[in-house]
């Protein structure tokens, strides 16, 4: 039995529209299935909870953007206990991208039903106060990159660009303008417990499980979900209008060649803001913060490929 969470509105309704087409499919098929629609933020989580509770394992399949699979993966009760099948209908898709999942919702389908074989995917967990843990599947952020996914997720520029094709480009649209308008704010990060790193006028910081982000930006060329290991780059020091020339650079991930940009690898990172800063998951807005922790869960998730 397949369980399939839907985001129905993802990509401005297109969900509901790739699913009427699998929907159809899998009736001709005659494949057994049960179906979970979301009808709020949060409700993957809860879908996926339910569903994982049983200690028996369970075949997921999310079809929405990476909001909703984070939601989904937020939701597992065992993440050993569950694999995973993602049909990407959102805006940026960069945990497809990354992985090199199909995007075509029917090609997808056929893949998932016949599986080629699996993908163990590291799965991170950010800590924040005292008792706040999410997980994220892609990446996590502090500052200018969480401030853009804010502004994002209520933009009605957003729906505009995805009703024309273009809905990967209204994180870089947003970008432009938050990025005019923002204060660089004094960061300090500590990498797997070691000697605290100090940077002035920091732009943002994330922890990339993936090397993509935002629709595509490569903030972390080297970033691969399996190899244990956490990405982090930080962007400081820089004017803005370097900034805004250096920003279209990271399509293609050129920008870790120019001063000012640093990256790392570590297993866990403490980020420290002298001022609360927008927090994201996966795009997914967090309350503003001034201190985060990021680590990686023990177990890893089996990603169906496609």
């Amino acid at each position: 039995m397949y369980s399939f969470i839907i985001n129905p509105n993802a990509r401005s309704g297109k969900g509901l529209r790739a699913w009427k087409l699998i929907e159809k499919r899998l009736e001709e098929k005659s494949v057994p299935y049960q179906v979970f629609f979301t009808k709020y933020q949060g409700h993957a989580t809860q879908i996926a909870r339910t569903l994982t509770q049983e200690k028996a394992c369970r075949s997921l399949i999310v079809l929405g953007g990476d909001g909703t699979l984070n939601e989904a993966v937020n939701g597992i009760a065992d993440l050993a206990r569950v694999t995973l099948g993602y049909i990407p209908i959102g805006s940026s898709n960069d945990f497809a991208r990354s992985l090199g999942l199909e995007q075509d919702p029917l090609k997808a389908l056929e893949k998932l039903l016949t599986p080629s074989g699996y993908i163990p995917v590291n799965i991170g967990s950010l800590c924040w106060g005292r008792e706040h843990t999410r997980r994220f599947v892609v990446s996590a952020g502090l500052g200018f990159d969480a401030g853009v996914c804010h502004q994002v997720a209520v933009s009605r520029l957003k729906v505009f660009l995805n009703r024309i094709g273009l809905g990967k480009l209204s994180y870089a649209a947003v970008a432009v303008g938050l990025l005019l308008s923002l204060t660089p704010r004094r960061m300090t990060l500590t990498l797997d417990d070691q000697t605290p790193l100090e940077f002035d006028r920091t732009y943002f910081a994330a922890v990339m499980n993936h090397p993509y982000e935002g629709g595509g930006f490569r903030f972390c060329p080297k970033a691969d979900p399996g190899d244990d290991i956490l990405d982090v780059i930080v962007v400081a020091g820089l004017p803005k209008w370097k900034t805004l020339l250096l920003l279209p650079t990271a399509f293609k991930g050129f920008h870790v060649h120019f001063k000012g940009v640093s990256t790392y690898r570590c297993r866990t990172v403490e980020i420290h803001s002298e001022k609360g800063l927008p927090v994201h998951t996966d795009g997914e807005p967090v309350v503003a913060q001034t201190c985060l922790r990021a680590g990686l869960a023990d177990q890893k998730l089996r990603v169906i490929r496609t």
